[in-house]
């Protein structure tokens, strides 16, 4: 169907805007309500320019084109590489322009076909490693008040051999059923030709901005929450979900809300056998603004379960979930406390910082290390324009979650989505030290990132958990005391990634990139989704930048 859409375009260039009138209006996506599509490369400017300015909030993500322009004028910055010697249709939507776009008083559209083709090697026993998403990318907004988006990918691929044992080899308590396996941040997959699969995923969402201070968001996507690379409070690792999203940007406070339907695959439904488990997942996080350095947030969530859906009580956009969830009745769900800080330490560095409380013993605080003190934190500096070097950009962070963190004693309670943690990739009982640095100069930029940690994982041959499972029910914990970071089957991960970028078109930010990463890996007894070994991966293509990938794990 997309291809003969594609087709009848193609046939038909008339319908296309004349370059004397498209010139006017070619970023029009620019100066509306639409999320700006959140990578960790792409945000580095938008970061920044909120860093420099007062009173701004910048956990909350992705950010709106609306909120950034305040600070940054995104239009301006993207016509630098419009390329005005383009007269042919071709070389001007390759390089300058939508594939469609329309203009009229009430309404505006974008209609782009964008590609994610990657051609690559490791060192495994593999031909070669690809990726082939076709994607469908169709943005606009109604009258003055509604904007809306969908992005759908087609996909099949066949990645690093370490990637693909995790997707071939997810452990029987959270591989998906009726599939082969879990693609990871995308879902789950059926098998293509040979040791390749075949994963679709659909996003899209209707936003309502009815002033400048709210918005209201209805659709299937991700977000995430934090100053970080990662994050604990709420990430983008997992699978795209339902979700409704009302933001409050007033005075010194940014007030976000987000309610969630998440599906866990490899659980079935009570009344259904043949159908997914749904869990619901209701999240405040407030944002306040001190003074113009210090920012502080206060975060809560609550997960609950059951045959009748969201708990109307779970829709109260003020209300502290902790006590609503506790009325329920015991155990009925799980709740969580986090808090944020950042802290501006000149016009260039910014520290920030994260903690998660899941649970805590009060009663026992002279021993930590009781199994019912459950946390996690994360620590990190950033420094935009580093040692006076225009659109240098480094970052340094460190993550440290105690085991049993965000697990419950009801699998599908825990912190999570679709086979993945909502927070850090890595689940729970880790440390983990990341360094990051990205320089970009016109169209070219580069990027290289260095990961190292320590993580405990559960042995594949006994119920025992050691609290690195987050889908394991801590029930079956291994001691009541004596709890450590790294117990269990101890594996120490160490992974270097290197890219380099080249921008072709600005408007949908296709790029030519190169990507070299090395993953060297020791467990002291080999999983069948994780092993000792050293993995050098090479690839190379076309890719429009949506979403963060993560395969650093």
């Amino acid at each position: 169907m997309i291809k003969n859409y594609i087709f009848l375009i193609g046939l038909f260039p008339s319908i296309f805007l004349a370059q004397e009138e498209f010139s006017e209006v070619i970023y029009l996506e620019h100066n509306s309500k639409l999320n700006i599509p959140f990578t960790h490369k792409n945000y580095v400017d938008y970061e920044y320019a909120l860093h420099k300015a007062a009173g701004t909030h910048s956990a909350s993500k992705p950010y709106t084109f609306q909120q950034i322009n305040n600070y940054y004028k995104i239009a301006e910055e993207k016509k630098r590489f419009f390329k005005s010697g383009k007269k042919t249709w071709l070389g001007k939507k390759v390089w300058n322009e939508h594939l469609l776009q329309v203009k009229k008083e009430d309404y505006w559209f974008t209609v782009d076909f964008l590609f994610d083709v990657q051609l690559g090697r490791d060192n495994s026993a593999l031909d070669y490693t690809f990726n082939n998403s076709r994607i469908l990318n169709i943005n606009g907004e109604i009258g003055a008040h509604f904007s809306f988006s969908t992005t759908y990918y087609e996909s099949q691929g066949r990645f690093a051999a370490y990637v693909n044992r995790f997707i071939t080899n997810t452990a029987a308590n959270v591989r998906p059923k009726n599939s082969e396996g879990l693609i990871p941040g995308r879902g789950k997959t059926k098998a293509h030709k040979t040791d390749s699969h075949d994963y679709p995923v659909a996003e899209a969402y209707i936003a309502y901005t009815p002033n400048r201070h709210m918005q209201f968001q209805f659709g299937n996507g991700k977000n995430f929450i934090g100053d970080g690379y990662r994050s604990f409070i709420l990430s983008d690792v997992s699978a795209p979900t339902t979700y409704l999203k009302a933001t409050l940007d007033i005075w010194k406070i940014q007030y976000t809300n987000i309610w969630m339907w998440n599906t866990e695959p490899s659980m079935s439904a009570i009344s259904n056998p043949n159908e997914h488990a749904r869990k619901y997942v209701a999240a405040h996080y407030l944002s306040i603004n001190l003074t113009n350095r210090l920012n502080l947030g206060l975060f809560e969530t609550a997960i609950s379960t059951g045959e009748n859906g969201f708990d109307a009580g779970f829709f109260n956009p003020i209300i502290f979930y902790r006590s609503l969830e506790f009325n329920r009745g015991e155990d009925a769900g799980n709740a969580l406390l986090g808090f944020t800080g950042k802290y501006k330490l000149n016009d260039n560095i910014s520290l920030y910082s994260q903690f998660m409380v899941d649970e805590f013993s009060i009663g026992n605080l002279s021993n930590l290390s009781d199994w019912r003190h459950k946390y996690a934190y994360q620590l990190g500096v950033k420094y935009f324009d580093a040692f006076a070097v225009k659109n240098l950009f480094l970052q340094v962070e460190y993550n440290h979650a105690r085991p049993y963190t965000f697990a419950h004693k009801s699998s599908i309670l825990n912190y999570g989505n679709y086979s993945q943690p909502l927070g850090h990739l890595w689940g729970a009982n880790f440390r983990e030290a990341i360094a990051i640095g990205r320089y970009r100069k016109g169209r070219w930029s580069g990027s290289a990132k260095v990961v190292l940690g320590e993580k405990g994982f559960d042995l594949e041959d006994q119920l025992i958990s050691y609290g690195g499972d987050i889908y394991q029910t801590y029930e079956d914990r291994s001691s009541d005391l004596g709890i450590k970071v790294g117990q269990g089957n101890l594996a120490q991960i160490f992974i270097t990634d290197l890219e380099t970028n080249y921008l072709i078109n600005s408007a949908n930010n296709t790029n030519l990139f190169m990507n070299l990463s090395y993953r060297k890996t020791s467990i002291e007894k080999p999983l069948a989704n994780f092993y000792s070994g050293t993995n050098i991966w090479f690839s190379i293509g076309l890719r429009s930048d949506l979403f963060n990938w993560y395969f650093d794990f």
